[in-house]
């Protein structure tokens, strides 16, 4: 049958007479500003009669776009004109373009479409210098192509070229993937004369570059074993690069002193230019191929074995944006694996990246700052980006849409090491934070911004910085209004700083202990009354602001075990301790019967240090005020739970214990007797054992001396009645206070 094909349907423009097309419906693009023909293609084949043999339906559609729509376009003239050029669309349906472009033109950005992440990603390769021909290469001459390979090197270069134009077209590479004499011998020559010839070496990788495109191709790449060549050409490149670099070096320290000598100099210099040009070339697409490669991880693996970092840290010192942009994707991409991650800090992987920010290349500046944040997640790599002067740097880009929220993530992770919080005191990152937090009005705050000004508000002079001028006024007033949990943290971490900041927030007691209810949420409770407790003002009149807003029946509800959660509870009782530095706060506290609540929380809360340390501190606060001692002395326990926990083994405790129980033996006689017997029971039974430890450890040698057993075992057992009857002694005067903790 001898058929003539009639498919002529390529944009849909244009159609034979065999094919039928049929219009399909008409929609507007999703996010662009264009419309979306739909159509269908019956094509036929034709046998020698001039009958129907064989038919074939293909569905299509044709993106039609119009970016000149604007506010002020004429819809009508619009819609006719798409109408005449497109053959697709018949005329009849042109109010239904007019209809629809005029939606296009009223249509708004979507939010998503403004706020999508850009995934900036190495440019595709085209063709590079000197690679050009003037002929057009034919799947069907293959084999002639072939033949040239066996030539010199101008031939293999003109037939490994004819190849590469068949293998950049992906319906060429299923036909070429069977050809195995033409792979065969395009990896044989690679293998042999890559050192012989750049151009040779980039147009054969280039052709295997274009089977890495694909997954499905990614058998035959390493079936010739092309990935390790490229690791060795790449390797190879780099030291001949420090070669020239060298030579040039050399040249240039000698000073020309004559005309000739300076053309010499001149010359070498575009020499030197016009070879990293073309090694460059090698360099881009032998890395662009292992990263397509790399997708399987175990051959990452192995190209990690053979220094794949190293390599690549080393070609950032290249000025080609294009091959920084693909050498800054493939770091990127190895650096989420541990030991990739390790291997760049063992390099000056921060130190090359460094000099990329900021750079007028969007792309490579967006890639570079994405593989800071995957190395910012290492306290050294931190440390090295702080050391490297990236912070001002980082700081600067807060003011690039594009860039902010990536910069401010590496930021977010820099704040959180306390080494370097005052270190953005000397830019202007706090100016440019309180401004975007005060940019956003009523929106919910975004988490990066939050988090980093929670962690540097933890600083001092951060914090200073933060309340100068209304900025304390505006953290609070948007607060409370829109009950922000995180924003009141930020402020609750500003509040713990002793110096002019605490004073600022007397205008805002009233305000904070309005909202100490237990209607409210726990957590902003929980963030409010830490507030407060950090309020150790002397001015500050507590008396009158727990009655102003009743909140000793809230505190002291809040002290049973299991009331709450219990940080909600330990901030409770900080709170307490806080407010019994004023004399009447305290004796109103004591009178609520809130010190037995303290201490059935004590027992209950004894395995937690920080419970029992506040819990202590507040019985410090109370014996220290005359109206509140002798509650604490005669109508308590609480006495006896200090002693019992004068020897806890936590410094903290033991100090505020000691300093407690200090002014009770002052104040109390009998307290005082008692206090003092402990303290005697208890170094006594440590110099005892002290004494038992020695006479054992000089008593062990005479135990298996035969020649002196008779000799010494009078000594060794007197000294052990000694000890016996030393025992009994201080028992006997021993007293038993408290069996507690």
């Amino acid at each position: 049958v001898s058929a003539m094909i009639c498919l002529k349907c390529g944009n849909g423009d244009t159609f034979d007479g065999l094919n039928k097309v049929t219009a399909g419906s008409l929609d507007v693009h999703p996010t662009e500003k264009a419309l979306v023909v739909h159509y269908e293609v019956e094509a036929s084949i034709l046998g020698e009669g001039g009958g129907h043999v064989l038919g074939e339906r293909k569905e299509g559609q044709k993106i039609i776009r119009v970016k000149s729509l604007s506010p002020s376009t004429d819809v009508g003239a619009l819609a006719r004109k798409v109408v005449e050029e497109c053959k697709l669309i018949p005329s009849s349906r042109l109010p239904q373009v007019e209809q629809l472009l005029y939606y296009l033109q009223n249509r708004k950005s979507s939010p998503v479409e403004g706020k999508k992440k850009r995934t900036a990603k190495p440019r595709e390769l085209t063709p590079f210098e000197g690679m050009e021909l003037n002929e057009e290469a034919s799947i069907t001459r293959v084999d002639e192509y072939i033949e040239l390979l066996y030539e010199g090197i101008p031939e293999k270069i003109r037939g490994s070229a004819l190849i590469l134009q068949l293998a950049r077209n992906p319906d060429n590479l299923e036909e070429l993937l069977h050809n195995e004499a033409a792979l065969g011998a395009l990896a044989r020559v690679l293998r042999e004369d890559w050192k012989q010839s750049v151009e040779l070496a980039t147009i054969i990788i280039y052709i295997f570059f274009c089977f890495s495109s694909f997954a499905q191709f990614h058998g035959v790449v390493s079936h010739y074993k092309i990935g390790a060549l490229c690791m060795s050409v790449v390797e190879h490149e780099l030291k001949r690069h420090d070669v020239w670099r060298e030579e040039l070096r050399k040249k240039n320290k000698s000073a020309p002193e004559n005309g000739s000598l300076r053309r010499d100099q001149d010359k070498a210099v575009r020499k030197y230019h016009g070879l990293l040009s073309k090694q460059e070339q090698l360099l881009r697409v032998s890395l662009y191929l292992l990263l397509n490669l790399a997708e399987d991880t175990r051959t990452e693996l192995k190209m990690r074995n053979k220094n794949i970092v190293g390599l690549l840290v080393k070609v950032l010192e290249r000025d080609d944006e294009e091959l920084l942009v693909l050498v800054v994707s493939f770091l990127k991409k190895l650096s989420i694996f541990l030991e990739n991650k390790n291997d760049m800090a063992e390099v000056d992987t921060v130190e090359r990246l460094a000099r990329l920010v900021p750079c007028d290349h969007e792309d490579l500046l967006n890639l570079t700052l994405r593989l800071l944040l995957n190395l910012s997640f290492d306290s050294g790599l931190r440390a090295k980006m702080v050391e490297v002067g990236l912070l001002p740097k980082l700081t600067a880009l807060l003011g690039d849409e594009n860039n902010r929220q990536v910069a401010m993530r590496i930021l977010y992770h820099i704040s959180i090491d306390d080494r370097f919080k005052g270190m953005f005191v000397y830019t202007d990152c706090i100016p440019q934070l309180m401004q975007m937090l005060y940019e956003h009005g009523e929106e919910e705050t975004e988490a990066e911004l939050i988090s980093i000004c929670i962690n540097l508000a933890a600083n001092k002079r951060n914090a200073q910085l933060m309340c100068e001028g209304n900025g304390l006024k505006m953290l609070m007033k948007r607060a409370l209004k829109m009950k922000d949990c995180l924003l009141m943290k930020m402020i609750r971490n500003i509040s713990q700083h002793d110096g002019p900041t605490k004073s600022v927030f007397i205008d805002y007691v009233g305000d904070l202990a309005a909202e100490i209810r237990a209607e409210e949420e726990e957590e902003w409770v929980l963030e409010c009354l830490g507030t407060l407790a950090n309020l150790t003002i002397p001015d500050l009149d507590w008396e009158l602001v727990l009655k102003e807003y009743n909140l000793v029946p809230y505190l002291k509800d809040r002290l049973k075990p299991g009331s709450a959660e219990d940080d909600l509870i330990l901030e409770v009782v900080i709170m307490i301790g806080t407010v019994s530095m004023d004399d009447a706060c305290a004796a109103m506290l004591a009178k609520s019967g809130i010190i037995p609540a303290l201490i059935e929380l004590l027992n209950a809360q004894q395995e937690d240090d920080e419970f029992v340390c506040q819990i202590v501190y507040v019985f410090y606060q109370m014996v220290f005020h005359q109206a509140t001692r002798d509650v604490i002395i005669k109508d308590t326990q609480a006495p006896a739970y200090l002693i019992d926990l004068m020897h806890d083994k936590n410094a903290e405790i033991r100090k505020v214990c000691d300093n407690t129980l200090d002014i009770i033996a002052e104040y109390d006689e009998e307290w005082g007797r008692k206090i003092q017997s402990e303290k005697f029971r208890f170094h006594n039974n440590q110099w005892l054992e002290m004494v038992e430890s020695r006479q054992a450890d000089e008593s062990e040698p005479y135990l298996y001396d035969n020649d002196n057993d008779n000799d010494r075992t009078d000594l060794f057992y007197s000294a052990g009645t000694h000890t016996r009857q030393a025992l009994g002694i201080f028992q006997t005067i021993g007293i038993s206070i408290y069996n507690g903790r």
